[in-house]
């Protein structure tokens, strides 16, 4: 129902899932696993708001509409988890999350993901995009070691 993925859609976050990597994300990356869900660090970063975790359930679901309860539940475990994991190592005041749906909301990774965000003060985050470039492995590496952290103390 309602998706968009383009027929034989090699998904990155089934890849990732299944123990793969590619030239975005690594299994280094990921700082939380569960039966159902995992978070990582994102290689997408916005100006301020560098750091952010993507959580996806372990199998595929393209969108909201198709996301089993069981995935959906397991996901947002996770994302609460993630949340004040950043919320307690990042220095940041707040946590925003979100969460995209079709090409008309914003949605260009065709597996439902949400997007846990450190907010700081005055970060603009909905008013700016993305940034143009990836974040490097050794960019993410200090987010990565501060959430690993915080799991395996």
């Amino acid at each position: 129902m309602f998706n968009h993925a383009p027929e034989g859609y090699d998904c990155p976050f089934c890849r990732l899932a299944a123990g793969g990597e590619d030239h975005l994300t690594a299994q280094h990356d990921i700082v939380l696993r569960r039966e159902r869900a995992l978070a990582f660090v994102a290689s997408r970063w916005w100006p301020n708001n560098q750091g952010n975790v993507l959580v996806v359930p372990t199998d595929h679901h393209e969108n909201l509409y198709d996301l089993s309860p069981e995935s959906g539940h397991a996901v947002h475990d996770v994302v609460r988890e993630i949340a004040i994991a950043i919320r307690s190592t990042y220095n940041c005041e707040g946590i925003s999350t979100r969460q995209h749906n079709e090409p008309a909301g914003y949605q260009d990774a065709w597996h439902y993901h949400v997007h846990v965000f450190p907010r700081y003060p005055g970060d603009n985050l909905y008013n700016t995009r993305h940034l143009p470039t990836p974040a490097t492995a050794a960019e993410r590496a200090p987010y990565i070691e501060r959430l690993q952290a915080y799991f395996n103390p």
